[in-house]
């Protein structure tokens, strides 16, 4: 497979550089949107040849270090010295929960961190707006423009030195394969639409449906027998297990910051049907076919359509011009770059 980033791209760092981050859990055990992020923006520092590493900050099922892509995923059972990673790092990296203990450390031994945000709640915001950020990386240009509001609402917060857009990277071709007959929810709990999954089942004993247990929440599985219930899947194994037997990817989500499955399934052409919040209007852009979450007919009426040949076949066109218009190489660039920068 063809490397995210070529190791030879300008702007390179003079030395390697060990980049150590703090995530609360990995996959195979925690598969969620942020954490593949984090997987996905660590992958070119590692091909570029940085020594990279993730320490986990829960216990977990693993008990000794594991190699997940390349990257060393120490978890805490292990028991190995977290303080003595950050001293010896060049480059620290914190999201979600382990962003406030992660800069303190940071601040204390005067290490550069970089601060992945994935969403527009407050504590995002603020916990990075402590002190000590050198570079706060938003997932999208909303959140950008929800983090520049929060700066303009608490002026006595500190700016982070640096900001950047990355767009949660998806590697199509990791992803893309022939669609499947079933209309699928990825991560069944309430706010991620698993009532709504269980109403159309209902309203639609005619079709297959594929509920994919989520990293998080509690899961609505439907016990109907037109409901097929599928663990919790390893995001390397999303192509076999999930998007070879979707033909429509169902996002019927409350919240979304940008809608990583959504751009997952774009790669194969399965078109989305997703609830417009900020995130996903701006990652499905004009592929996405967007119904209040509310509209359980109107989700109806739209898999309905789905169902004509040509209606499909456009959909899925755009579906994968809007995957193609996605592609992650520019992103990750400058993102290593910036990264690189940061001991210059």
């Amino acid at each position: 497979m063809a490397r995210a980033v070529p190791a030879s791209a300008p702007g390179g760092a003079a030395k390697p550089l060990k980049i150590v981050a703090r995530v609360h859990a990995m996959p195979p055990e925690h598969n969620a949107g942020a954490e593949h992020m984090v997987v996905s923006m660590l992958r070119p520092l590692v091909e570029r040849g940085h020594d990279v590493s993730v320490w986990l900050s829960r216990y977990g099922k693993a008990s000794k270090e594991y190699d997940y892509r390349g990257i060393r995923v120490v978890p805490l059972e292990s028991r190995l010295d977290w303080p003595t990673a950050v001293r010896r790092a060049d480059v620290l990296l914190a999201h979600l929960e382990t962003v406030p203990s992660t800069a303190s450390l940071a601040r204390g031994y005067g290490k550069r961190l970089v601060v992945v945000c994935h969403n527009t709640h407050l504590p995002t915001f603020r916990d990075m707006a402590a002190g000590g950020t050198s570079l706060a990386v938003y997932n999208s240009q909303w959140m950008a423009r929800e983090a520049e509001l929060f700066f303009a609402e608490y002026p006595k917060s500190v700016r982070p030195a640096s900001s950047m857009i990355v767009r949660p990277p998806v590697f199509a071709e990791e992803y893309a394969t022939k669609p499947g007959k079933a209309i699928t929810l990825i991560n069944c709990n309430p706010e991620k639409g698993g009532k709504v999954l269980k109403a159309l089942a209902e309203r639609m004993p005619d079709q297959q449906f594929l509920a994919v247990k989520g990293a998080y929440g509690e899961q609505i599985l439907p016990d109907l027998p037109n409901v097929e219930v599928v663990g919790h899947v390893d995001g390397a194994d999303m192509r076999a297990k999930v998007y070879a037997r979707t033909r429509v990817l169902l996002m019927p989500s409350s919240y979304e910051s940008w809608g990583r499955a959504g751009c997952e399934a774009l790669a194969s052409g399965i078109p989305v049907v997703a609830h417009p919040t900020q995130g996903l209007c701006e990652s499905l852009g004009e592929a996405g076919i967007f119904v209040d979450r509310e509209d359980v007919a109107g989700y109806e009426a739209v898999l309905r359509k789905l169902a004509v040949a040509a209606e499909y076949r456009l959909a899925s066109k755009r579906a994968k011009a809007r995957s193609a218009e996605l592609n992650p190489a520019a992103d990750l660039a400058a993102w290593c770059q910036a990264v690189e920068g940061l001991t210059g």
